[in-house]
């Protein structure tokens, strides 16, 4: 037990400021993600609505792409694809010299875009569900379509399409754990490391378990809390 208290330990004996660290860069990564991805599958899905049948195509393209790859190769696209065409363009611009993408940043883009097209549906499916006749009273009413949208339209679409959402944040929180194979020093890597340095996989393997699990507790009690205040009284749950 005392060995065990040791290796996890904060300070230099210990691999407990390493893991806090992981830890950190999983939850950061997972935040940066969620805004991107959220703006990104929005205006998929007003594509996808829209009348414009090239918008559609368009974001069907999209969806269909990043909903079929699998999303560790959409992560090596994004951080070692985009970094040899954006190489190849400097080349071509006449200037010289390396270039890398960040592997955060990388991480960042990669998860979004799966987090966007599968959210993208779940905007979709929550258009449909509100009534055309909203639609029709905001009309009636004199506002314009943003207005429409903002006013009328948005609150409902947050209420319906939440729970939707909250599943996709907990796939997206376990989807972090890709970014250790670009080098990333994630949850998951630094417990690897720990593993194998320590020559205790089983002991760090378990925390990154638990730590995964405290995370992914604590953010259903975090959107509960959310579903319970945007609810409106009365509403059927």
């Amino acid at each position: 037990m005392e060995r065990v208290l040791e290796l996890v330990s904060f300070g230099s004996s210990g691999w407990g400021d390493e893991i806090a660290s992981g830890v950190l860069v999983t939850v950061s990564l997972a935040l940066a993600t969620l805004p991107f991805g959220l703006a990104l599958g929005f205006l998929i899905a007003l594509a996808k609505i829209s009348g414009d049948r090239y918008l559609k195509l368009s974001a069907d393209i999209f969806t269909t792409i990043f909903r079929g790859l699998p999303e560790l190769l959409t992560l090596f696209l994004v951080y070692y694809g985009a970094q040899i065409a954006l190489q190849h363009m400097l080349i071509y611009v006449g200037v010289t010299g390396g270039f890398e993408i960040n592997a955060f940043v990388a991480g960042m883009v990669a998860l979004g875009v799966v987090f966007a097209a599968y959210a993208s549906e779940v905007f979709v499916a929550a258009f449909t569900a509100i009534p055309r006749g909203q639609y029709e009273g905001a009309a009636a009413l004199g506002l314009g379509r943003r207005q429409t949208l903002r006013l009328v339209i948005l609150p409902q679409l947050i209420r319906v399409a939440l729970p939707g959402l909250s599943n996709l944040w907990l796939i997206l929180l376990k989807e972090t754990s890709l970014v250790s194979v670009i080098g990333l020093s994630d949850l998951l890597r630094q417990s690897s490391i720990a593993a194998r340095v320590s020559r205790q996989a089983f002991l760090f393997y378990l925390i990154a378990c638990l730590i995964y699990l405290a995370l992914a507790m604590l953010s259903s009690i975090a959107f509960n809390r959310i579903e319970r205040k945007v609810a409106t009284p009365g509403m059927t749950r």
